[in-house]
């Protein structure tokens, strides 16, 4: 099994380039099956999903091509199949959303359960209510879900979503676009991920509006035209690397951001005593010589992000005081890191939906295994920030969602290396 191995307790020093977002890709590509035509797609990440994602398309009769590192060529005219292969299915969460892409182009689609990072309970009940309310049968089982025309075909509706959810926002979204009629989406997910996917699908011909708010209205075309979209930056994994900067008491340029977007992470980093510096399309974090306690609680955007939970769970864990970190997103998400630090010498008490973390000065190297994708990148930000040697096994997660971390993370001077038995 492959793992990485760090030395830790050097500062992070330099720049580094954040490539396209994984949230964002991973939903414009199955919504790339609308197309009828060639879709170019810029800044796309090299990461497992999308390697995952760009199998299933293939396999549904697609073509596709790479044009250098970060560049998708995608033609779905020729496609005929609406049961993608179940094995690859199951290998990652984000292919649920090939369920609203083949509804909204054939009427009808046969997915398997998705797979993915398993840590919490993460229902597609929102999603069927929305596939229901277009006018869908749904048959549902432990295996997957079959959806064709009701008696009275599928068109667009008003669906309210009961809670905030990103994956079926997106979903009904892309099964929309290409229903007749008008579908308003209420109680809409609002991150930036979900902006992405409106303005690819608006590049691509589709009349969306409302996206970034919590009424969406998607009002049905025909079909749709190719052309050529560039992906968003990933605000995730801007929002890592700047995490492993405050933990490392480092000074690092975050290039290639947007800053609005990042705003609910540097406010809380400028709130632990990281000087913050905002450029156009760039982000300066220098450390202070300690971190200072504070407190989060994860909501959906604008507020602090769920996905970024873990990260700066290790920025408290070393911070002088007593920080508090609530999760109301995924209540369980705490179980997939928390322990593992805790065997690096952090003091975690964890309390329902709170851990009440006791920062120590400095946390010890120790063999880690991630559970889940920002759990990988939490303890990869723990070994930077530790005395000796960390080993962080499971790294298959890590890599679902982190383009070339170990370049990037040695070009910052980290001692980091990835090992192969």
């Amino acid at each position: 099994m492959a793992r990485y191995e760090i030395i830790g307790g050097k500062p992070l020093e330099g720049e580094v380039t954040i490539s396209g977002a994984k949230n964002a890709v991973v939903a414009i590509l199955p919504a790339a099956l609308l197309v009828d035509g060639v879709c170019r797609i810029e800044n796309v990440p090299d990461i497992s999903d999308v390697r995952i994602l760009l199998n299933m398309l293939e396999d549904l009769g697609a073509k596709v091509e790479r044009d250098g590192t970060d560049t998708v060529i995608i033609d779905s005219t020729n496609i005929t199949s609406t049961t993608p292969a179940p094995e690859l299915v199951k290998k990652m969460r984000a292919s649920y959303y090939l369920m609203g892409a083949l509804l909204g182009r054939f009427g009808k689609a046969h997915v398997a359960l998705p797979g993915g990072c398993n840590f919490a309970s993460r229902p597609i009940d929102q999603h069927i209510k929305g596939f229901a309310a277009l006018g869908a049968d749904v048959d549902e089982t432990d295996e997957y879900v079959a959806l064709q025309p009701g008696p009275n075909g599928l068109q667009g509706n008003r669906v309210s979503l009961d809670v905030v959810s990103v994956g079926a926002t997106v979903n009904i979204m892309i099964a929309a676009t290409l229903l007749p009629g008008q579908t308003v989406i209420e109680n809409a997910a609002k991150e930036p991920h979900i902006v992405d996917l409106a303005n690819f699908l608006n590049t691509m011909g589709a009349h969306i509006s409302g996206a970034g708010t919590d009424t969406v209205k998607i009002r049905g075309v025909e079909s749709l035209r190719g052309g050529t979209y560039t992906i968003i930056p990933d605000q995730i994994e801007a929002g890592t690397y700047m995490a492993a900067a405050a933990a490392t008491g480092g000074n690092v340029l975050v290039k290639n951001v947007i800053p609005k977007h990042m705003e609910c992470i540097t406010t809380k980093l400028e709130d632990m005593g990281v000087k913050v510096i905002i450029y156009d399309d760039a982000i300066r974090i220098i450390a202070p010589e300690r971190l200072h306690r504070t407190t989060v609680k994860t909501r959906p955007y604008p507020g602090f992000p769920t996905d970024m939970q873990a990260q700066i769970c290790v920025c408290m864990a070393i911070a002088s005081g007593i920080s508090r970190l609530t999760e109301s997103v995924y209540e369980t998400r705490f179980f997939g890191y928390c322990t593992e630090l805790e065997s690096m010498g952090a003091d975690i008490l964890i309390t329902g939906k709170t851990a009440t973390v006791t920062g120590q000065e400095r946390l010890h190297g120790a063999t880690v295994k991630a559970n889940d994708l920002r759990a990988g990148a939490a303890l990869i930000i723990a070994g930077l920030s530790a005395e000796g040697v960390t080993t962080v096994e499971n790294i298959h997660y890590v890599e679902r969602g982190y383009e070339r971390i170990i370049e990037k993370m040695t070009a910052l001077g980290a001692q980091i290396k990835r090992i192969e038995d």
